[in-house]
């Protein structure tokens, strides 16, 4: 079971057995009683983070608990009494540890950054790619991106072996060329994968073009590398969300415009999709 989870999941749920353990180790509760946790131990447990933490981050924590308990086939024992606990943590909840808004990316910005690029580099090669595809495809940066050198999962990240991509029109009057590739793995349909459409435009920031570039300046690394691998002197390297979000955000201030969140892509795609009064049914469909 626990292999199940993608490793962002196991490290919430595992933040919330340190805290759950922690608590109990701190009002000495004997191992017999923490496992299972009665309702007033989960509670309390709860109410002892208010002001003190996110709703978000104590769902994780409670999802992690319950997750546990699953796991030694233990009864959970929280979900009549935590409805009100939550409701009423939500409210305690400080601003520091509340999300801002997230601001979607303007086709200004969009443009500032891309023409900012030095296309004769490998590396700005590739976060072009991925800037474009995130935008107009409406994609998730981690569906394109890696978290960290080191951790290139086949199971859960688009690689190289997805190339060459195959080249296509629509068959209407435009005949405008497209290209897709699939994913393994997606937020939302999990191991099912998604497929990735990257369709052109007439416009300075294409997708496809800027796609097409990275799979030519960016050729002859191996294919079990993440998709959007690019050469360095030594080899290659696979773009990381930090160093992506990094160049994003260097290009971004030095034109004043503000640091962008990485799920801005995805929601300014999805405005200036809208904007251009685009289906929003096949707005959700591509992202």
């Amino acid at each position: 079971m626990i292999r199940s989870l993608d490793q962002d999941t196991r490290s919430n749920y595992g933040a919330g057995l340190l805290h759950f353990t922690q608590y109990c180790d701190s009002c000495n509760i004997p191992e017999a009683d923490r496992m299972p946790a009665s309702k007033n131990l989960i509670a309390a447990f709860t109410a002892s983070h208010a002001a003190t933490a996110s709703d978000k981050t104590l769902n994780n924590w409670l999802a992690g608990l319950h997750f546990w308990h699953m796991v030694n086939g233990a009864t959970w024992q929280g979900a009549d009494m935590l409805r009100a606990v939550r409701h009423s943590f939500a409210k305690m909840v400080p601003s520091s540890s509340r999300w801002t808004k997230r601001p979607p990316i303007t086709i200004e910005a969009l443009c500032i950054l891309y023409n900012n690029l030095n296309l004769q580099s490998p590396y700005d090669v590739a976060v072009g790619a991925v800037t474009l595809t995130a935008f107009w495809s409406c994609c998730r940066l981690g569906e394109l991106t890696v978290r960290d050198h080191n951790f290139f999962d086949a199971l859960k990240h688009v690689s190289r072996s997805v190339l060459p991509l195959s080249i296509n029109s629509l068959t209407d009057e435009s005949r405008t060329q497209y290209t897709s590739f699939h994913i393994p793995w997606s937020k939302t349909t999990k191991e099912l994968g998604a497929d990735i459409s990257v369709t052109a435009r007439s416009h300075r920031t294409d997708p496809l073009k800027a796609l097409s570039l990275h799979t030519t300046v960016n050729s002859g690394i191996p294919t079990y590398t993440p998709l959007f691998s690019y050469k360095t002197s030594s080899g290659w390297e696979p773009l990381t969300r930090t160093s992506f979000m990094l160049r994003c955000n260097d290009v971004w201030v030095q034109n004043g415009f503000p640091s962008m969140p990485g799920h801005a892509f995805r929601i300014g795609g999805t405005t200036e999709l809208l904007l251009q009064s685009i289906n929003p049914d096949v707005i959700a469909v591509q992202g």
